[in-house]
């Protein structure tokens, strides 16, 4: 098979042709290594290849309804036994998991074969691919620009063709945001649908879950129904099961929907007219479709919503960085300085402090609720604008000098607690300020692609739908889909 050929094809496409022996799972896996080795370098989005490990399950008997497919994981939460597990930072270089995470097991039980891993920020922390120790992934459709982040790696594998779905998790939109820089379908399923075993009950205090994203819908219904196969017995949750499998879902219409709209930042920031205008060709496209669309937002604070949503990724990191000095030795030369602020930040939050904002989920999710009484889904931009340049979202070396003098005299905290420090931290959130909404409810959110800039860069919408609303969602994608098929779309490398 030549590369041609392989990226004509989706995931399920592949797994019913290996289905049929009209091709064996080596030779897809020659075609994938071939094309990683052929852009890899240019994209950085491959940073412990898997190679002979691959090579190895493929001449084995592979079983399960994507037996034979290319697949890639992602460098943070999803551990493969006996390798790294580097979440994109120096500390965790020597962590080496001694058994597979729940959905790496999945994975490997429905026949994918694993060939890599991909690039992340230092513990997913950021909206963009970029950490010190393994440099910036960059965009297939502009190398100069940004793939999106945490999840960054694997976006750009995916659309540079590599594979045709990958691993990925999304704690503040670590799916969605790079779906939408890369032109590809990236869905977050809701809280607790998914499993996080066995090293953890919930990823980042329930903010995270687990998942992928891909060129086509089916392909990402096809990954959740085979995660969602069996319960995790030492989960804190017994999921509820969908009412029909998603791959199902995807096949069937979803009927006349009520959607609500906005482009108004939640955080007050400026969103830019790209961001914008993908949003009223969305709308445009659902009227045509026979969907009732109007402007509506659900009843909720922003700015409220932004801080405690970063309350809990300050406190994940403080907590992380510390368990990693304690099990690894790690020293504040193994972290970027950006990860030692945050958790500097994070050790300031008083425990009633935190509990407050943990708590006050249950508003939010329930004003949400709220809206999804009037309307099935909300549509946002997903991102603030277009994809940024690789380097622009550096913090300046002066901001960062100050940081660590400030954190070695102490004074870190006081400052978390000023007004200053607030409009930084929400500034840093204009890029992406519409996604932690679905986090801090737990409700399911997807990025949808269609969206071109003048620059040819891509740009996705976000819809969010009601507590077990993933299948309602694949619908209504499957549905925009067909009306601007997107999965053939490929970028000039």
């Amino acid at each position: 098979m030549r590369y041609s050929e392989y990226r004509r094809y989706d995931a399920v496409g592949l797994a019913d042709l290996v289905a049929r022996r009209e091709v064996s799972p080596g030779e897809l896996l020659d075609v994938a290594v071939e094309r990683a080795e052929a852009v890899n370098g240019r994209l950085n989005a491959i940073v412990t290849p898997m190679y002979d490990l691959a090579r190895e399950r493929v001449t084995g008997e592979l079983a399960g309804p994507l037996a034979g497919v290319p697949f890639l994981i992602k460098d943070l939460f999803q551990d493969y036994a006996g390798l790294p597990t580097g979440s994109g930072s120096r500390a965790a270089r020597r962590s080496v998991p001694s058994r597979h995470s729940e959905v790496v097991r999945r994975w490997l039980d429905a026949g994918l074969v694993v060939l890599g891993k991909t690039n992340t920020p230092e513990f997913g922390c950021k909206s963009i691919t970029e950490p010190e120790v393994n440099g910036p992934t960059r965009n297939p459709w502009n190398l100069d620009h940004t793939p999106g982040g945490s999840s960054g790696g694997s976006a750009a594998a995916v659309a540079a063709g590599i594979v045709p779905v990958a691993g990925a998790n999304d704690g503040g939109g670590s799916i969605r945001i790079p779906a939408a820089c890369c032109g590809l379908f990236g869905l977050k399923p809701g809280r607790g649908v998914l499993p996080a075993g066995p090293s953890h009950a919930e990823h980042q205090q329930g903010l995270a879950t687990e998942g992928v994203v891909s060129r086509t819908v089916r392909d990402t219904a096809a990954m959740l129904d085979v995660l969602t196969s069996g319960v995790d017995l030492g989960g804190p949750y017994l999921p509820g099961r969908a009412g029909i499998p998603y791959a199902q879902a995807v096949r069937r219409p979803p009927g006349r929907l009520r959607i609500g709209f906005t482009t108004r930042s939640p955080i007050g920031t400026p969103v830019a007219a790209e961001a914008m205008a993908a949003v009223e060709e969305t709308v445009a496209l659902l009227q045509r479709l026979g969907h009732d669309v109007e402007p509506a937002e659900p009843t909720i604070d922003g700015q409220r919503l932004a801080l405690d949503f970063l309350t809990a990724w300050y406190t994940s990191t403080a907590a992380t960085v510390a368990e990693l000095r304690r099990t690894t030795g790690a020293r504040s030369r193994d972290f970027e300085a950006d990860t030692l602020l945050l958790a500097a930040v994070g050790r300031s939050i008083a425990a009633p402090e935190y509990y407050a904002a943990h708590d006050r989920r249950n508003a939010h999710a329930r004003a949400l609720t709220d809206f999804h009484e009037r309307y099935d889904l909300l549509l946002t931009p997903t991102l603030g604008g277009p994809p940024v340049r690789i380097g622009e979202l550096d913090t300046p070396a002066w901001m960062k000098a100050a940081g660590r003098l400030l954190t070695r005299l102490g004074l870190m905290g006081r400052l978390a607690r000023t007004d200053l420090w607030k409009q930084v931290v929400l500034a840093n959130l204009t890029t992406a300020p519409f996604t932690q909404l679905a986090n801090i409810t737990g409700r399911p959110a997807m990025s949808v692609p269609g969206h071109r800039t003048p620059h040819g860069l891509p740009l996705g919408v976000q819809f969010v739908g009601p507590l077990g609303g993933e299948g309602l969602l694949f619908s209504l994608a499957a549905q925009l889909e067909a009306e601007r098929p997107w999965a053939q779309e490929e970028p000039p490398l």
